[in-house]
């Protein structure tokens, strides 16, 4: 993936593995284990961290402050398989704000997902308040992908981010190299909102930085 990453020219990239509640994904030693692991490859600069899985409403996510204080980016996420409560508008809304109150979590993952219904004025205003960025996943806004409304509800998002000023995170979702920094359906949405450029966090390595809590997780 680094080296992928280098040869597209990029001066950085995050590898955010699922946590350990999602099936088949690493055990706790691997994320134990980033903290050992070189920040540089291929002359690329590599933000290690997670996408934590967010439980239930009252925000509990999968690894613990012990390990998150050891990574250098985290997002939260909401997936079927691990979230326990129902998937009501008010218990989905208040799981994303409350895992913004965690100050490890950086960014919340891919909240443009119809199965799991948001309110995107809170959703974006606790997001403000929080310093936490959004998400606009490509993967999700695929043709054909299996989250449900998510070019609506993208498209809400961001325009919801405009008016309050909130930065968004472009997300790859990348799975394999080849998928690296590419975002041509994301370009598409934001486009369609007029998202202005100063509201996205990643536009370079140093903004992103800037944007998250890199380094100050002490």
């Amino acid at each position: 993936m680094a080296k992928a990453a280098a040869d597209k020219g990029l001066k950085g990239l995050a590898i955010t593995e699922h946590a350990p509640e999602m099936p088949g994904t690493c055990h706790l030693y691997y994320f134990q284990n980033l903290r050992i692991v070189p920040r540089k490859r291929f002359g690329i600069e590599l933000l290690l961290g997670t996408e934590l899985n967010i439980m239930n409403a009252e925000g509990k996510v999968d690894l613990s402050e012990d390990v998150l204080k050891t990574l250098d980016i985290a997002i939260a996420s909401i997936h079927i398989p691990c979230f326990r409560d129902e998937r009501t508008v008010e218990n989905v809304t208040a799981a994303y704000e409350n895992v913004m109150e965690n100050p490890y979590v950086d960014i919340i993952g891919h909240p443009d997902d119809g199965r799991f219904p948001v309110d995107m004025k809170r959703l974006v205003s606790k997001a403000k308040k929080t310093g936490t960025l959004l998400e606009v996943n490509n993967s999700s806004l695929r043709p054909e992908g299996f989250r449900e409304n998510t070019k609506e509800n993208c498209l809400r998002m961001v325009k919801e981010c405009k008016e309050q000023g909130v930065m968004i995170v472009l997300g790859s979702d990348s799975h394999v190299d080849a998928d690296i920094a590419e975002y041509p359906y994301a370009e598409e949405i934001l486009k369609k909102a007029n998202f202005p450029e100063e509201l996205i966090a990643n536009l370079s390595l140093e903004k992103l930085k800037a944007c998250i809590k890199y380094g100050k997780k002490l």
